[in-house]
């Protein structure tokens, strides 16, 4: 579903205030060799808000304890556990005890894998695709590389604009599929899957659905209980937060499967899926993060009512402040001779990609390109970004990868004409 229509619950709203986003993120203050420094590297890790440093600084300070102890601090940190677990609920549209928090993404991915594992054996297969993310491939991969017999099926993308084969994935998925992991949005080209037609194929079938939702969770809005998927993961520290994993798992999913744990652990969900002691100081930045989200929203639209209302009235605000700057980033790149760029570039379609652009220029390097813009103030990333298959099928994992350019919404237009004038420049001399 595209983004308008999934952030249009709040019939009123204004634009962003960028001048109060901006103020919020002290690390978008610093400068490199005298010039301002734009941070273009959202798709590997945003910035982080005053009141998410206050937040880690103040737990550490008065707080720092282990769970479940007869004492203040410790009960403190049960509570702001539960307050945690509670704010990222309303992010994804969820309950607080199908919330289980890990060290990021990839290790919650294997995590399931391995419980997942358990009940798969020959003869079973699993759809994955060559657009994902590594984390989203190779935990699922690995069940079949430890000879149970299970089968894995890839869908193909089109490698004119990056988007996935639907016709393909709907002929891949059939009565022997027992699980189908997708991502919500590339991190590499942008491209917006169309996930709700996944979940569906997948019911139909009867097999269980895996979303990847770490790269769209900053760009568009995530109900889960509309989306009727059974698992989801994202990473906080890709929209705004701690370096931290989250996973949204079906409380009868929970339930049912069987995790590696110690014995200690207990059998209570969503506890019995987190290994160890968890990353407290980390979760601690968890609930001012998404207060975040809910400030900006409630400054987009004074009239919602609630956080989840708060959050939606952000995003729709994110949406109109991303779109404008990703129509001026794409003419601009489209016009630098030698440049070519992946993914969709039709405007009639940009409902379907978000603003992460991957580039190539004729004459340089990927590395070579971010060291230059890195020299000028502008932080974006060369290589595969772990989009592995998807650089191999596009055949320039041999060529370095890609420049990547991603824009979130603390970004603003006059950073996006700055950058084209670099990469302008930067273009125009022949290494």
């Amino acid at each position: 579903m595209p983004i308008a229509e999934q952030a249009s619950s709040s019939s009123s709203s204004t634009a962003l205030d960028l001048a109060w986003v901006r103020a919020q993120f002290p690390a978008l203050a610093q400068t490199v060799s005298g010039h301002p420094a734009v941070f273009l590297d959202g798709p590997g890790g945003t910035q982080v808000p005053q009141q998410v440093i206050d937040a880690i600084a103040d737990y550490l300070a008065r707080d720092n304890a282990n769970t479940g102890g007869a004492y203040q601090t410790s009960r403190n940190t049960d509570r702001m556990i539960a307050e945690a677990r509670a704010a990222m609920a309303d992010f994804l549209n969820c309950d607080a005890d199908e919330i289980v928090f890990g060290a990021n993404m990839t290790a919650l991915t294997f995590a399931m894998s391995r419980a997942l594992g358990r009940e798969l054996g020959p003869g079973d297969e699993i759809v994955l695709t060559l657009l994902d993310h590594d984390a989203n491939f190779s935990p699922w991969k690995a069940l079949q590389e430890e000879d149970k017999g299970v089968a894995i099926r890839t869908v193909k993308f089109n490698p004119a604009d990056c988007t996935l084969d639907m016709q393909d994935l709907a002929a891949k998925i059939g009565d022997r599929t027992r699980l189908v992991a997708v991502g919500y949005a590339s991190n590499a080209v942008g491209t917006i899957n169309n996930v709700a037609e996944v979940v569906r194929l997948a019911r139909q079938a009867g097999a269980l659905s895996y979303i990847d939702a770490v790269h769209y969770a900053p760009h568009g809005p995530i109900d889960v209980r509309a989306l009727d998927c059974d698992f989801m993961v994202c990473s906080t520290y890709k929209f705004f937060g701690p370096h931290l994993g989250v996973l949204y798992g079906k409380r009868e999913h929970l339930k049912r499967l069987h995790p590696y744990k110690v014995r200690p652990n207990t059998n209570n969900i969503p506890n019995c899926w987190e290994w160890g002691t968890l990353n407290h100081e980390g979760i601690a930045g968890i609930k001012p993060c998404v207060d975040y989200w809910e400030k900006l929203g409630r400054r987009a639209n004074p009239a919602v009512t609630t956080r989840r209302a708060a959050i939606m009235a952000a995003h729709q605000a994110i949406h109109r402040h991303e779109r404008q700057m990703m129509e001026k980033m794409i003419a601009g790149l489209l016009a630098i001779p030698g440049l070519k760029l992946y993914g969709i570039t039709d405007p009639r379609r940009f409902e379907n990609r978000c603003a992460t652009f991957a580039v190539r220029i004729e004459g340089h390097t990927p590395l070579e390109l971010a060291t230059k813009l890195g020299e000028r103030g502008f932080f974006t990333w060369d290589g595969n970004y772990y989009a592995l298959n998807l650089t191999e099928q596009l055949d320039v994992e041999r060529l370095g990868g890609f420049l990547r350019i991603g824009l979130v919404h603390y970004n603003t237009m006059e950073e996006v004409e700055r950058l084209l004038g670099a990469l302008r420049e930067i273009a125009s001399i022949r290494s």
